[in-house]
């Protein structure tokens, strides 16, 4: 009777196992910058492969944040390109990346982040629910608005007034999910 026991109990593990390996499976390997997004890897593993975001993975450094996007998570990125950084006034990335501005620059980082997995479908369920609008709480303790540009283009505001756009929606991550944005945001 014991080896039926234990039998079975292996049978359920195994099981366990293929359940969890057919739901990561699911997750698709996306390309951002010309690499591959695992879905098996955290934040800062796929980020930093991919060759338009090399400005916020440098960023990501300066600020020490690096330990915290690889951490258990979840978590939800809006992940600006190199574009957007170069968007900003001349010599804003320069000044941001210097040791003694890292608390603005950990703020600005932290505000494209958002506590837990959000998926697109999630952001436009909270836009729907909203009546149009859905306010996001960022780690760094600010907001961020969720809207519909038509049927399927998410737009972030920001608190200053700035809008910006998801490009690349549902990025899997191992520890949340990344949203490639074409603005940086600005708390």
């Amino acid at each position: 009777m014991k080896l039926s026991f234990a039998s079975l109990a292996l049978v359920a593990l195994l099981g366990a196992g293929t359940i969890q390996s057919a739901s990561a499976q699911k997750a698709k390997t996306v390309m951002v910058g010309g690499a591959p997004m695992y879905p098996t890897k955290n934040i800062v593993e796929n980020a930093v492969n991919s060759k338009d975001h090399t400005t916020l993975v440098a960023a990501v450094k300066a600020a020490g944040l690096v330990e915290t996007l690889q951490g258990p998570g979840p978590f939800t990125v809006f992940a600006p390109t190199n574009e957007a950084f170069n968007a900003l006034p001349t010599g804003t990335v320069d000044t941001l990346v210097k040791p003694e501005n890292k608390e603005t620059l950990t703020k600005i980082l932290t505000y494209h982040v958002v506590a837990g997995r959000m998926t697109s479908a999630d952001l436009k369920k909270a836009i729907k629910d909203g009546g149009g609008k859905a306010t996001l709480k960022t780690v760094s303790g600010g907001t961020l608005t969720a809207m519909m540009k038509g049927p399927k283009t998410i737009e972030l505001k920001d608190e200053k007034g700035g809008i910006s756009t998801v490009t690349i929606a549902d990025v899997m991550q191992s520890n949340g999910v990344i949203h490639v944005v074409n603005k940086v945001l600005m708390p």
